[in-house]
C-alpha cells in the first residue's frame, strides 16, 4: 500500500515538474517571440524613417539643382545683358558719369562671380564630378576671398573617392555646419581638416566662436540653429556616419564626422 502511494507521489511530482517545465517553456517562447516582434517593429520603423529621410533629401537636392539652373539661365543671363549694355555706352573717361558707371561695372562683375559660385554650390552634379575635397575647398575659398574670416584647410592621408550619395550628403553636412558658423558663432577663424584612413573618412570642422550648449540646441525646435543641428545628425545617420560635437559657451566648437569606408 505504501509503495503504491510512493508511486503515485513520484508520478505526481514528475507530472508537476513536466507541467512547470511546459509552462516555463511556453512563457520563454512567448517572450522570445514578443522580443523578435519588437525588434522587427523597430527595424521597420527605422527603415521607414531612413527611406522617408532619403526621399526628402533627394527632393531637396533636385530642388537645389533646379534653383541653380534657373539662377544660371535667367538671372545670370540678365546680368550679362546689363554688363554688355554698360560696356557699349558711348562715353569717354571725361564724362561725368564715367566714374559711377565703372563702379557699377565692378559691382556687377562681383555679383556675377558670386552668382556663378552659388550655382556651382547648389548643383549636385558638380559635387560628384570634382569630388568632395575639392568642393569643400572651393566653398572655403569663396569665403576666404571676402576677408571676413581666417580660413585653414588641410587634407591628411591618401584621398579616396566616396560614392555619389555619400559625397553629396557629406558636403551638405559641411555646408550646414558652415552656415551655422557664419550665422551664429561670431568666429574669426575656421579650420577644416579632411583625414583619409584605411577604414574611415573623418571631416573635422573647428571654429573659435562663442560656442553653445549642444544638448540644448539639439533638442530645440524653436531656433534655426536647432533645426540645422537636427538636419546634420539626420543626414549623418542616413549614410552611417557618426558625429561628435563638442562645444561650450565661450569655448568655440569642434565637429567631427566619421564615415566608415569599405575595404
Amino acid at each position: 500500500m505504501n509503495s503504491e502511494i510512493y508511486v503515485v507521489i513520484i508520478i505526481g511530482a514528475i507530472l508537476a515538474v513536466l507541467l512547470v517545465g511546459f509552462i516555463v517553456t511556453i512563457l520563454f517562447l512567448y517572450q522570445r517571440r514578443q522580443h523578435r516582434q519588437v525588434l522587427e517593429i523597430n527595424r521597420m520603423k527605422e527603415e521607414y524613417e531612413r527611406e522617408t529621410l532619403k526621399s526628402q533629401l533627394e527632393i531637396q537636392e533636385e530642388t537645389f539643382k533646379n534653383i541653380g539652373q534657373e539662377l544660371h539661365d535667367n538671372i545670370g543671363q540678365m546680368l550679362s545683358v546689363v554688363k554688355l549694355s554698360l560696356a557699349v555706352l558711348p562715353m569717354t573717361d571725361k564724362h561725368e558719369a564715367w566714374e559711377p558707371i565703372q563702379g557699377a561695372r565692378q559691382v556687377l562683375n562681383k555679383a556675377m562671380i558670386d552668382l556663378a559660385n552659388l550655382t556651382k554650390s547648389l548643383h549636385t552634379d558638380r559635387i560628384t564630378q570634382i569630388g568632395l575635397a575639392e568642393s569643400i575647398h572651393f566653398e572655403l575659398e569663396s569665403i576666404n576671398r571676402t576677408g571676413l574670416l581666417e580660413i585653414e584647410f588641410g587634407i591628411s592621408g591618401i584621398e579616396q573617392s566616396l560614392d555619389d550619395q555619400k559625397s553629396i550628403v557629406m558636403f551638405r553636412i559641411f555646408q550646414e555646419n558652415l552656415n551655422n558658423i557664419l550665422k551664429h558663432s561670431k568666429a574669426q577663424k575656421i579650420q577644416v581638416i579632411l583625414t583619409y584612413l584605411d577604414d574611415k573618412f573623418i571631416m573635422k570642422i573647428t571654429d573659435d566662436g562663442i560656442g553653445f550648449n549642444v544638448a540644448e540646441k539639439k533638442n530645440s525646435t524653436s531656433s534655426a540653429a536647432g533645426v540645422g543641428l537636427k538636419s546634420i545628425f539626420n543626414r549623418a545617420k542616413l549614410i552611417g556616419a557618426e558625429i561628435d560635437m563638442q562645444s561650450e559657451p565661450g569655448q568655440g566648437t569642434i565637429v567631427s564626422i566619421q564615415l566608415p569606408l569599405p575595404h
